[in-house]
Formats: structure tokens, C-alpha cells, sequence
């Protein structure tokens, strides 16, 4: 297995997750996949350039190598469904539209996928939860921000247009209350974007299983429109001239988050 993550350690006691970074491919999957799935059309696309200021705040950051279409990074390791409405699995199935991922009888085999749940899965999960104790032990807190996009528009997740900005807690179980309220109010200021807490987008298994506000450790996910930075389309082009107003509310919100965390612990 190749590389599997990449790992900046930051000195400020926040780590941005992005779990569906990752274009690799393993010789299985890639084998597989159906012609339209090549693209890798459901990627969280351009998501570390994106957030390319982090380092700047001094967060830490951690970002998958390989794609979701070989192993799904926020998902359960035992696979149990987080939502009751469509949504894909621990090794996807099928695109975000229903169509099957995979060329009928060439899915990557069972001790394949056990392969990429003990080479890829278990890693960045060690890695997320090594940061995140250290964060709680130099700081006595932690800040775990899930960064996320996805296409503006799929009718077989979603009706209609999603809002720009989809902020998850898990309805508030995965950080504190107060917390997810100001960083709803940062978005409200920003009248050209809309937004939505807890909406079709609650928080992933990284959200709901490391967000602990009774251990002081506060999880946050952001699913992102891409349409407010990218291409949404063939060949996902990065857009500059609609990402730098959108990194300005990213800014803001991380910055809101860290302010959270000072005041609230200090």
C-alpha cells in the first residue's frame, strides 16, 4: 500500500479532518470501477488546497491519499448506516446518483477490502485520535473541525439545491451548543451564501464518534457546496475567482472556533 494520509502537526489546539481528499486508487478498485466512476466524480475535490490557510491559523491538518471508492474514512469500521436516507457505505456501491460503482462481478474481493480497512481505515483513525489526545493534553481541549464538499445538486441524496454551507453536530451531541450557534451566526453574516445547521448533513462517523463535549473534545463537520468554489462538472476545475470569498467565511468560522475554545477554557 502506498502512502495513505497526509499529517501536518499545527500548534494551536485545532485539527481539520478531510477524509475524502483522496484520489488514489488500489489496481483492484481501479480495475473495477465503470466507465463514469474513472473521473472520480464524488471526491471532496481541491478540499487541502482549499483550506491551504490553515497553516497560517497553526492548525493541524490530516488528509486522505485514497479515494472513498476504496474505502469510505467516515464511515463505521463495522459499516452500520448513519442516515436512514440514501446515502453509501463503508465501500461504496454505488455513484452519489444510484448508479452501481462497480462492473458486475468485478467488486474488489472481501479479503481486498479487509486489506484497505487494516492499510487505509485503522491509520488515519489512529492518526485522528493520536492528535486528538495530544491536543487535549497540551491544551486540556481539542477542536476537530470534518471538512467536506459535495456537488450542489443530486436528487437521488437530496432535494432540490443544498445550502452553500452545511454545518453537522450531530443535533449538538458531537461539541457544545453555544459553540454551534456562533459558528451559524458567522455564516448568517455572509447574506451571499445560504446556510443550514444540522440539516441533510448531521455529521459523519468521524463527528459522532469523536466529538465528547463532557471530555472537552468539540466536533464539527462542514459539508461545503462545491458550486462555491469549483466546477462542479468534468474536469472539477479549482475556481480562484469563487474560492477566495468562500475562504473568507472558512477563516472566519475556524478563527470563530479557536476564539470559542480560548475563551471557553481559559
Amino acid at each position: 500500500m502506498e502512502k495513505v494520509l497526509n499529517f501536518t502537526q499545527g500548534r494551536v489546539p485545532l485539527l481539520i479532518s478531510m477524509p475524502h481528499a483522496g484520489l488514489r486508487l488500489t489496481p483492484a478498485v481501479k480495475a473495477g470501477l465503470i466507465s463514469q466512476a474513472q473521473s472520480l466524480p464524488d471526491t471532496d475535490w481541491h478540499i487541502p488546497k482549499l483550506y491551504d490557510f490553515a497553516r497560517e491559523l497553526g492548525a493541524s491538518t490530516l488528509a486522505a491519499e485514497y479515494s472513498r471508492f476504496v474505502i469510505d474514512l467516515n464511515r463505521p469500521s463495522d459499516d452500520k448506516p448513519l442516515y436512514a436516507s440514501a446515502t453509501t457505505g463503508l465501500y461504496p456501491a454505488t455513484l452519489f446518483d444510484g448508479v452501481p460503482l462497480f462492473r458486475e462481478g468485478l467488486e474488489p474481493s472481501k479479503a481486498e477490502r479487509l486489506t484497505y480497512l487494516e492499510q487505509i481505515w485503522m491509520p488515519y483513525h489512529q492518526a485522528l485520535q493520536g492528535e486528538l489526545a495530544r491536543l487535549k493534553a497540551e491544551f486540556g481541549y481539542a477542536l476537530l473541525f470534518d471538512a467536506h464538499s459535495i456537488r450542489s445538486v443530486i436528487p437521488h441524496l437530496f432535494e432540490g439545491k443544498l445550502p452553500d454551507f452545511n454545518l453537522g453536530t450531530f443535533n449538538n451531541a458531537a461539541c457544545d451548543p453555544q459553540l454551534a450557534s456562533q459558528l451559524e451566526g458567522i455564516c448568517a453574516r455572509h447574506s451571499k451564501y445560504t446556510h443550514v445547521l444540522n440539516g441533510r448533513f448531521k455529521g459523519g462517523h468521524i463527528t459522532r464518534h469523536y466529538g465528547d463535549p463532557a471530555q472537552n473534545i468539540h466536533a464539527v463537520q462542514l459539508e461545503l457546496g462545491q458550486c462555491t468554489y469549483m466546477d462542479e462538472f468534468e474536469p472539477f476545475d479549482f475556481r480562484q475567482d469563487l474560492a477566495d470569498p468562500t475562504r473568507v467565511v472558512l477563516k472566519e468560522l475556524l478563527e470563530g472556533f479557536l476564539a470559542w475554545g480560548q475563551k471557553r477554557y481559559t
